[in-house]
């Protein structure tokens, strides 16, 4: 199957010093070839923030 799960970190926690939340998605290989990005609820930040694509370890 083409279709893989992602994670996905905000990217602005950790500049005001809170951490990040992270969100688990699904994105389709062969369709979406680029890292996905979406605006996601930071429950640290109490506000919607924009979340990035980030490598699984």
């Amino acid at each position: 199957m083409p279709r893989e799960t992602v994670i996905l970190e905000c990217t602005e926690a950790r500049k005001e010093g809170k951490p990040p939340s992270r969100y688990l998605s699904s994105r389709n290989k062969k369709l979406q070839t680029e890292a996905v990005e979406k605006k996601k609820y930071n429950p640290f930040l109490r506000r919607r923030t924009l979340h990035r694509e980030i490598k699984k370890a």
